[in-house]
């Protein structure tokens, strides 16, 4: 990987980290998000430029895992949004709607 490439990535990652809810862990970023009635975790991954959403289980003391979901299943505001996130980051906002 080239030195601008990672330069890049870590300017995505830290953008990401000056936004309300967001937190970087290694070459990811994540934020989690609670509706009325469901949870998300959103995970952006740097390296490979995509957004990977997963559904929590609504009750945390529930011995479910977490689920990996296709976007058509996630709230329109809640994509939104994310892809405000990452226009502030530096990040272009169609890589939200790339699918995996």
């Amino acid at each position: 990987m080239s030195g601008d490439r990672q330069d890049d990535e870590a300017d995505s990652l830290a953008g990401l980290a000056d936004r309300e809810g967001w937190r970087v862990e290694g070459p990811a970023a994540r934020v989690h998000y609670s509706g009325a009635t469901d949870r998300y975790s959103i995970e952006f991954y740097a390296p490979s430029e995509c957004v990977v959403y997963w559904k929590v289980p609504p009750d945390e003391s529930a011995h479910e895992t977490a689920v990996p979901v296709g976007r058509d299943t996630v709230p329109t505001p809640l994509r939104e949004r994310i892809r405000e996130d990452l226009d502030a980051a530096g990040v272009d906002p169609e890589v939200e709607r790339l699918s995996l």
